[in-house]
């Protein structure tokens, strides 16, 4: 990857992926999902406009503790990462409004070392947005916005700039949401995108007790319920799928042997689902799932392993009083 000269104050925006990109995605992984036992669709699917607007509730809630545990964590740890780091260069993958990411530019900015922030998400027009507040917070930090997906783009990034290096940033625990190999797959992307010496600051979330981690994922309130089915949603408006979503109930739960906590869509009868954009039929039996996301917690022996399979090295951990989360500044080897 080349080197690339940012210029002070500028904006450039790069889209890898378009409106029929996305949607040949959601086709394909619908098609998939619809017919693999158990059946199963991804994550990303919930985030239309409502389920973005539901998430940013989930944050609020009492029960939802990941969010405010990762916030309050980098807002004590921010100096201390921007000091380890050195970087001229943040990324950030996913980053969606670039909430917490102002605590690491804040930080970046005072040790004197940000030239240039690189934000990477699936959706133009939020990105476009966030851009444009950053501009008018951070007028002489040049912006370089990337539209594309973080599991395949990454060798889209623009190069360190000459003489300087990049920390990219993965937050929210989304690492998380990745089965182990698709895990591995996406860490040995970012290795293989990163010269050596550059960095990923990487947000798990941590085992701790499952009467605490069960209810951030099914809230009294019924709000995390909403968002789970509202994938449903997205495909009776996308694909004409003809989905009885309050025949679907929530269902969150801990499973021990995997470390993750799962997310299930559970029919509550048996019903037919027409999905006319695809030419598909799919049966429920009364009781059958879908799965529509996995959110992994880890011990941070586990994390040294599997950064270490990817090529990373260790450097420094930062992790929350009450051992709920963990950020880990990793270098690449």
């Amino acid at each position: 990857m080349r080197s690339s000269v940012s210029t002070p104050g500028t904006i450039q925006l790069d889209v890898h992926l378009t409106d029929a990109d996305a949607d040949a995605a959601l086709r394909a992984d619908v098609l998939h999902g619809l017919r693999a036992r158990p059946k199963e669709l991804p994550p990303k699917w919930f985030y239309d406009a409502r389920g973005s607007a539901l998430f940013e509730k989930i944050t609020e809630l009492p029960e939802y503790y990941p969010f405010r545990t990762e916030r309050a964590l980098l807002t004590d740890s921010v100096d201390d990462i921007a000091r380890s780091s050195g970087a001229d260069t943040v990324v950030e993958l996913g980053s969606g409004s670039s909430t917490k990411t102002r605590l690491l530019l804040d930080a970046f900015g005072a040790a004197g070392t940000l030239h240039r922030y690189v934000p990477q998400d699936v959706s133009e027009a939020a990105l476009r947005g966030a851009m444009d507040e950053l501009h008018r917070d951070y007028p002489a930090l040049a912006l370089h916005g990337v539209v594309g997906d973080f599991t395949k783009d990454l060798h889209r990034l623009p190069g360190a700039e000459p003489g300087g290096k990049r920390m990219i940033a993965f937050l929210g625990g989304t690492i998380g949401n990745l089965l182990p190999a698709a895990r591995h797959a996406f860490l040995c992307h970012v290795r293989s995108v990163l010269e050596p010496g550059e960095q990923l600051l990487l947000g798990t979330g941590l085992v701790t007790d499952p009467d605490v981690m069960v209810p951030a994922y099914d809230d009294a309130a019924g709000v995390t319920a909403e968002f789970n089915r509202n994938v449903l949603w997205v495909l009776n408006r996308e694909l004409g799928a003809d989905f009885d979503v309050d025949a679907f109930d929530h269902v969150a739960l801990w499973d021990a042997a995997n470390s993750w906590i799962e997310m299930r869509l559970r029919a509550t009868r048996d019903m037919h689902v027409r999905v006319a954009g695809l030419d598909l039929d799919v049966s429920f039996l009364a009781g059958d799932e879908i799965v529509t996301e996995i959110s992994a917690k880890f011990r941070t022996e586990v994390v040294d392993e599997f950064v270490a399979a990817a090529g990373f090295e260790p450097t420094r951990r930062w992790i929350d009083p009450d051992h709920r989360f963990a950020l880990s500044l990793l270098t690449a080897g």
